[in-house]
């Protein structure tokens, strides 16, 4: 185990600093300074190697966090990246983006601050990429089957690898002019830059996945054809159908869902020519959704120069302790300050938007809001609340409905639950033979840990499916929930 004491001298989280958010928004770059290996070292050995480590189930990953926790404390870097590879292919992602349930259930968290796994995590991947120790894995022999994989998130990439190192031929399809899903373009660069994507990208190429960027399924191929191609399809397109808020005037100019305006500030980061391009410099920005891509709209209109950003939750703020509805090992909903909060604007919590309000030239100037009282378990405006909060630019960032239907309906015959997603068996097997779905399609809306698990598993299922046997791991299946998250 780590530090057999190491809980009791250490009895404080550390954290890399953020660098200063005057400097930090003057860029695109990732936006803590670099940590301190003493203080990572010292910090992993609070682990205590629990009898029943509560960590592997609060990541739907079953990642070994004490084994990878205990090699960091020891200085065996590279040791600890092998473990952490043996049940995630993407910790420098996951270190990143996920937010942390494993933390959460950390055994350590009942009566002391949890241990900082996630930073652990993706320090162990960084100095592995540094030191030359991630190298590909192409399979040693060829089965002669081929897989189609439609989408490239997480869901999608993680599938891809695990089935082209069983020795099957990959191809992954992308719509995008970029291999990457919502990495690629869901996640501003302060949060990742896009160097960690590329060069997991070169890791696989190398390993022998094919990528098909700027080919859209359904169109320029059908769903059909493709099927009739390939021994086997994945379906990993995410949930990509954003909530919307249909009120009057929601079809004036500078309203957007948070996506567009996201994916097209980071094709101009990435160097593009984005014209007429969707920019909150010189405006007063509202966002409306308090969840991650709400937090990354703030992030990105701070960078842009916006005068002003105010970000609007229907939903009341959550407490700063865990509530007791919500004990240990379970994932509490807290309230939280992210990187994007911390760099300024306001936040308001029951609040409901009511209109959007036009100026002479038919855009938006402001918006219309009230109190939120509930009425029969209904969320609705309160009467004689209503106060105009000025706005150029407004965001609806409030979270996605499912997948897009029609095109696999139609070609496929794919069927879909009640809730909007992919219908799928146990074994991630869509009601047409040889189509297999992960991740948010057939999930919902999730975390991109859920992504990467069910990316795995599904290679399982499609490897089981042209073999008749599988090797390859399977840590989740569709009707899996992890410690305090929600069925899909």
């Amino acid at each position: 185990m780590a530090d057999p004491k190491g809980f009791l001298k250490v009895t404080e989280r550390e954290l890399p600093a953020r660098r200063p958010v005057p400097v930090r928004i003057m860029d695109w770059k990732e936006v803590y300074e670099p940590g301190d290996n003493a203080v990572l070292r010292r910090q992993a050995g609070r682990c205590m190697d629990c009898g029943v480590p509560f960590c592997h189930k609060g990541c739907p990953l079953g990642n070994l966090i004490p084994e990878w926790n205990d090699l960091t404390w020891r200085g065996e870097g590279r040791a600890a990246s092998e473990r952490l590879h043996a049940t995630n292919n993407f910790p420098e992602f996951t270190g990143r983006l996920c937010p942390a349930p494993c933390e959460s259930a950390c055994v350590l968290g009942i009566n002391q601050p949890a241990v900082t796994i996630k930073q652990v995590e993706v320090s162990i991947a960084d100095e592995a990429f540094a030191n030359g120790w991630i190298e590909p894995e192409p399979p040693g022999r060829l089965t002669g089957k081929t897989v189609a994989v439609v989408g490239s998130g997480p869901a999608g990439l993680a599938a891809a690898q695990q089935l082209t190192r069983a020795g099957h031929t990959v191809a992954v399809f992308e719509r995008d002019d970029r291999i990457g899903g919502l990495l690629r373009y869901g996640i501003p660069d302060f949060k990742m830059e896009k160097k960690h994507l590329e060069a997991r990208l070169r890791q696989m190429q190398d390993e022998g996945t094919r990528f098909r960027a700027g080919v859209e399924i359904g169109k320029d191929i059908t769903w059909a054809d493709l099927r009739a191609r390939y021994d086997a399809v994945v379906v990993a397109t995410g949930s990509t159908i954003p909530r919307d808020l249909p009120i009057p005037g929601r079809d004036l100019a500078g309203v957007h869902f948070a996506m567009e305006y996201l994916v097209e500030s980071n094709k101009a980061v990435a160097g593009d020519a984005v014209p007429n391009q969707i920019t909150a410099e010189g405006k007063h920005v509202v966002v409306i959704g308090g969840g991650d891509t709400g937090a990354d709209c703030i992030g990105t209109a701070h960078r842009h120069g916006a005068l002003s950003v105010t970000n609007l939750a229907i939903g009341v703020r959550p407490p700063g302790e865990r509530p007791e509805h919500q004990p240990w090992p379970m994932d509490p909903t807290v309230f939280e300050i992210s990187s994007a909060h911390e760099e300024g604007g306001d936040r308001a919590y029951l609040a409901s938007t009511v209109e959007f309000l036009a100026n002479d030239a038919g855009e938006v100037r402001a918006l219309r809001v009230a109190e939120t009282e509930f009425v029969d378990g209904r969320r609705v405006p309160k009467s004689g609340t209503e106060r105009e909060i000025p706005a150029d630019l407004v965001l609806i960032a409030m979270g996605f409905t499912g997948p897009e239907h029609a095109l696999l309906e139609e070609q496929l015959g794919a069927r879909f639950t009640e809730r909007g997603n992919v219908r799928r068996e146990d074994d991630y097997q869509t009601t047409a033979p040889g189509v297999f779905v992960a991740g948010d399609a057939g999930r919902g809306q999730s975390l991109i840990v859920w992504a990467i698990a069910e990316g795995r598993a599904v290679a399982a299922s499609v490897d089981r499916f042209l073999m008749g046997e599988t090797e390859l791991p399977e840590p989740v299946r569709p009707t899996d929930i992890a410690i305090g998250l929600q069925p899909a």
